[in-house]
């Protein structure tokens, strides 16, 4: 999966995960926020998150702490 992660109109980091056939430029046109973080192809090894790779479009690359930002989103409290 690709991904692209945002920082929201309050300063919050917001993920955004997607298939391969959607470019980054694409989803990047159909997003209201206005800064681009991150941003790279993301995968699941050992029940782990894995970011790698760089946007040359959008001058973004993965960054260490993207897999755990995308991980804080699948967690949930009941």
């Amino acid at each position: 999966m690709k991904y692209l992660i945002f920082e929201d109109f309050s300063g919050d980091v917001i993920p955004i995960l997607f298939p391969e056939r959607i470019l980054h430029e694409e989803m990047r046109e159909q997003m209201p926020y206005s800064k681009v973080v991150s941003g790279g192809y993301v995968f699941l090894k050992d029940g782990k998150f894995i970011c790698k790779g760089k946007v040359k479009e959008l001058k973004i690359s993965a960054r260490d702490k993207d897999a755990e930002i995308i991980n804080r989103f699948f967690i949930f409290s009941e």
